[in-house]
């Protein structure tokens, strides 16, 4: 448990729209990802930024209907607790589970990773891809 001078430290240097809990030890929590979802006629588009992660270290699954985003931040070098002058940086686990919409080709799902933004392209089957009705006049 934090004490309560940790927990007024924390309160004065934080802000208090963060999405963490200000009384909750960052060693117990999980991050939790933002996401953007959006769809093309062709495909389902996720999106989420994790600066300073390396691609290898981000694990992405689909199972059924749901995608599931996994990774971890990790220190660059071991500096002892002691030496801080001031430590915001925090490096933690964090995930995201996503529902997926149906008629999508999750085996043929790509990830791409540029500039700190991972971009998921899942194709959409073609029955379910927007058709246009040509309207013919009879004469």
């Amino acid at each position: 448990m934090l004490s309560l001078r940790d927990a007024m430290e924390r309160l004065f240097e934080e802000p208090f729209f963060r999405p963490r809990g200000w009384l909750v030890p960052r060693l117990w929590e999980e991050e939790t990802l933002a996401i953007d979802m959006y769809q093309t006629d062709e495909a389902v588009v996720v999106k989420t930024s994790v600066p300073g992660i390396k691609p290898e270290d981000i694990e992405i699954t689909v199972t059924g209907d749901t995608l599931s985003i996994r990774g971890e931040t990790r220190a660059e070098e071991e500096v002892k607790e002691e030496k801080y002058i001031r430590r915001e940086r925090s490096f933690d686990a964090f995930s995201r589970q996503i529902s997926l919409p149906r008629g999508l080709l999750t085996d043929e799902a790509e990830a791409s990773f540029e500039n700190g933004v991972l971009t998921i392209t899942i194709p959409k089957a073609e029955e379910v891809k927007g058709k246009t009705i040509e309207v013919k006049v009879k004469e």
